[in-house]
């Protein structure tokens, strides 16, 4: 017998999600894994151990001239993962 207050599996997550208070951290983890597409393969290869902590994104990077570059390019870089996030979930970047 079927109950009538079934709901999918989407829903029931993404609910669940908004409960605990997940939904920030889990568009955190998407931003961290779509670096590589945000930036490119060369940037990518050149920096690693991307963590994002009170809404700063930490960036290490093996390369001073890659690291250089990319200071640069703070603001356009912040903006542009903003953009892929559709929300203000960073709001300054750190290149060590």
């Amino acid at each position: 017998m079927r109950k009538n207050n079934t709901q999918s599996i989407s829903d029931v997550l993404r609910s669940y999600t908004r409960e605990n208070n997940l939904d920030r951290k889990l568009i955190e983890l998407d931003l961290i894994k779509s670096w590589e597409a945000v930036m490119g393969k060369t940037v990518a290869r050149y920096t690693g151990n991307l963590y994002i902590q009170n809404s700063t994104l930490f960036v290490e990077t093996t390369s001073p001239i890659v690291r250089n570059e990319l200071l640069m390019m703070k603001e356009e870089i912040r903006q542009r993962l903003n953009e892929m996030a559709g929300q203000e979930l960073i709001k300054s970047i750190v290149f060590r």
